[in-house]
């Protein structure tokens, strides 16, 4: 069925980039993070001059960095980078792994280590790729080099430290004192280790400002250079080319059918749950937009009934001055991406107002069931949320805790016969129109 739930998982964890060539350091990034020794290849290319390069690939764990230890008991790491691709991870491993780093007196970079044919040399040997990302916790294991290099190819991104196990949907999630104790904790011992690797308190306050709702931030060349992440010029390299990521066609659909509004709750940012919405039963979350954590306003996302295989979604934002960010003239467009899927909104109206001085917009399509769905599967999945106006771009990760069991609410009334809804009044009008 269309708006089944029990979609395969597949659709979310399925990879958003090309399979890699192997490489020393593993294709999975979400393993352990495993370190591999090789010499620059092949030999005929760099002669006396080969490099040593280790690389550092997956998650940063507890253990990483006794792991690195006994690597480093078992290599001649003398004169070698660490060559790290990693999705970060424990903030108390990240430090200690930097700490080792800076011990053994090693360089650290941001790439992939690929293997070359064994049968054709004496030694193991690899070539440097830049194209790779050093995400989270990994940008501050960089920083445990004597000397540090950030290709152009590469990225380096930083967000701010948050309880991993209520990292999906932050804001549904509770939190006690001892958990803030922990995170400031936290704190305190990454700046000291900011301080004592050299690097500028200016990354940890770069860091700190991204809410674990918002895209991680991406370091400009002159931001790694300032807060002293690089000090070194990397040499440029050829980049290779990314591969396009196709959005699913929507196909028009008839006017959407209301629905039974009964047992409806209050809108809530803590979780998703089915709202009345002028008769129309409406699965609905509200969600705080900022940008680089600065507050700026809120934003309502809510799904209804559509046309067969679809949802009606209406997005309605409200936002305002805040920070050093100032109000467009209006929101040119509103886009919502689950995994490889991803469908524009339609601008309705974008307008500002006086009182409160804020810019409302309304925005709404016709969405696939198989989105929606891939959404609310089971497990932990997030929507992002992205609008573009001149001069800002908003990300936003929207969690999915209530959209499973109440999105199975909404599909079964979905399912039913006009005259078999429940509680109906007159016949509402589509996605665009109720969005006005």
């Amino acid at each position: 069925m269309g708006r089944s739930i029990a979609i395969a998982t597949t659709l979310i964890a399925a990879a958003l980039f090309p399979l890699l060539p192997a490489s020393a350091g593993g294709l999975d990034r979400s393993l352990p993070m495993r370190f591999a020794l090789r010499l620059q290849g092949p030999a005929d290319a760099c002669g006396a001059k080969c490099k040593h390069w280790i690389a550092a690939s997956g998650a940063i764990t507890a253990d990483t960095a006794r792991d690195f230890e006994i690597f480093a008991q078992n290599h001649d790491l003398d004169g070698a980078t660490v060559v790290l691709d990693s999705d970060g991870g424990s903030v108390h491993g990240a430090i200690a792994l930097g700490r080792a780093i800076r011990r053994l007196g090693l360089d650290t970079t941001v790439g992939r280590i690929v293997d070359l044919n064994p049968a054709q040399q004496d030694t193991a040997r690899a070539t440097y790729s830049p194209s790779a990302d050093c995400e989270s916790m990994c940008g501050f294991v960089l920083l445990g080099g004597v000397h540090r290099t950030v290709p152009a190819q590469a990225r380096v991104m930083v967000h701010q430290i948050w309880l991993g196990d209520r990292r999906d949907d932050p804001t549904a999630a509770n939190y006690t004192a001892e958990d803030l104790v922990l995170v400031q904790r936290d704190i305190g011992r990454l700046a000291k280790y900011t301080i004592d690797m050299g690097g500028s308190i200016e990354l940890l306050n770069l860091a700190l400002r991204i809410p674990p709702w918002e895209p991680m931030h991406l370091l400009t060349p002159a931001e790694t250079r300032s807060t002293l992440l690089a000090t070194e010029e990397a040499t440029p390299n050829a980049t290779a080319p990314l591969a396009a990521t196709a959005l699913p066609r929507l196909v028009k659909q008839p006017i959407p059918r209301v629905t039974d509004g009964a047992n409806a709750s209050e809108i809530s940012e803590r979780h998703w749950a089915v709202i009345d919405r002028a008769g129309v039963a409406t699965l609905a979350r509200r969600q705080p937009l900022t940008v680089e954590g600065d507050d700026i306003g809120s934003f309502d996302l809510m799904l209804s009934c559509g046309g067969r295989d679809s949802y009606d979604v209406n997005y309605i934002e409200r936002r305002h001055n805040g920070g050093g960010v100032r109000l467009p003239k209006m929101v040119g467009t509103v886009t919502m991406t689950v995994g490889r899927l991803s469908a524009p909104l339609k601008i309705v109206s974008s307008e500002r107002r006086k009182e409160p001085d804020e810019l409302v917009t309304y925005a709404a399509g016709t969405i696939s069931a198989q989105l929606i769905d891939a959404f609310a599967a089971a497990g932990n999945h997030s929507m992002a949320i992205e609008t573009s106006s001149p001069g800002t771009v908003t990300g936003i990760r929207l969690g999915n805790t209530g959209a499973q069991q109440n999105l199975a609410r909404l599909a079964a009334g979905c399912a039913k016969a006009l005259g078999e809804r429940a509680d109906l009044s007159a016949p509402k009008t589509g996605g665009m129109a109720s969005a006005k």
